[in-house]
């Protein structure tokens, strides 16, 4: 190889005889290089964050932050369908397991507490938050009242019996927040939809106000007034009307006469004879067409003409409204049930 060749290739950029240097643009060139390459060897990019302009430190990403935001992310969904009842807003939300659940949920406490933009800041709150996941899983209770958080402790604890262990010892940490955030261990709970339904009626229930239990909560209704809204939805008969019907060849769907009344009833006072027995309690299952359960193998329409019947016709009013319930719009209930059928002379029979 002549002398002008090797000065070539010893000039040369390109040849492992020289280090070139190479150059990041960008405002952090600076801190990302390639070390120096030699003959041997070639490196990987280097990170050096040592070098890092203050600014640049501050913006780095750590798991912790990515845990706070997530927290503050389950935060605002909570918040975004919280209902209200006495003045108190409550909410169910799930979230996955995480490795450290119980202090991932003391995390989402902190957030809802602290959000300055935050409806709950000047509002009473009871919410609960369960992680989800194979394998044991965590509930957390919190609000602003810690009255109301044992109770929902102790209701959720009752309705998932068997199933809810409360941590020990979990506010010997933390006095500030003592009652008013109650943490526990999930085992067997698949947390589908029914036991959040089921969780969102323990926090309902806890957030009502305690009243004078002599006095109607609102919206309850008497009995009587069920009775008698019930009975505008049907064309009720006197015994003889029944009669009449039972035995009308001209009714082109079949007409039945159902006695409801326990065997009791039926022992003291008799019965009529050739009506069907269903008492009270199976009633909808035998006669509803969707039925898998027991139904009638005549009870395959929605036409049927039912005619139920109790002792005195106070019964069979709500349970011919329950035949209708489930579709079946021509039931209907006897005046005066047994004892008007009984004094009008119709037939029956005693044991």
């Amino acid at each position: 190889m002549s002398k002008a060749s090797s000065s070539a290739n010893q000039s040369s950029p390109t040849s492992y005889g020289v280090s070139p240097v190479i150059i990041v643009e960008g405002e952090l060139g600076a801190n990302h290089h390639r070390q120096s390459l030699t003959a041997t060897s070639i490196t990987t990019p280097v990170f050096s964050p040592t070098n890092l302009k203050e600014d640049d430190r501050a913006s780095l990403r750590t798991l912790d932050n990515v845990r706070d935001q997530v927290a503050a992310s389950i935060a605002v969904r909570i918040m975004r369908k919280l209902k209200t009842a006495d003045n108190t807003q409550y909410g169910v939300a799930l979230t996955l397991s995480k490795s450290d659940d119980a202090g991932f949920l003391r995390l989402v406490a902190s957030q809802l507490a602290s959000q300055p933009t935050s409806a709950l800041k000047s509002k009473a709150y009871l919410i609960a938050v369960a992680t989800t996941g194979a394998g044991d899983t965590s509930l957390l209770i919190c609000g602003t009242d810690a009255a109301k958080v044992q109770r929902a402790a102790l209701l959720a604890t009752s309705k998932f019996i068997g199933h809810i262990k409360p941590l020990p010892g979990q506010d010997d940490d933390d006095t500030s927040n003592a009652g008013t955030v109650w943490l526990a261990r999930v085992r067997g709970v698949a947390w589908n939809g029914y036991d959040e339904t089921a969780l969102l009626d323990v926090l309902q229930k806890c957030v009502q106000e305690l009243v004078d239990p002599s006095r109607p909560p609102p919206g309850s209704r008497s009995i009587d007034e069920i009775l008698a809204t019930e009975r505008t939805r049907l064309h009720r008969l006197l015994p003889q009307q029944a009669l009449a019907e039972l035995r009308d060849a001209d009714i082109r769907v079949p007409v039945l006469l159902v006695d409801i009344r326990p065997a009791a009833q039926r022992a003291r006072y008799g019965q009529i004879p050739g009506a069907m027995i269903i008492e009270r309690n199976v009633l909808e299952w035998r006669f509803d067409p969707r039925s898998l359960d027991g139904r009638l193998d005549i009870a395959t329409r929605y036409d049927l003409r039912v005619i139920v019947f109790c002792q005195e016709g106070y019964t069979s009013s709500l349970a011919a409204a329950a035949l209708q319930d489930v579709g079946l719009l021509n039931a209907t209930d006897v005046i005066g049930g047994y004892k008007a059928w009984k004094e009008a002379g119709l037939a029956v029979e005693l044991e």
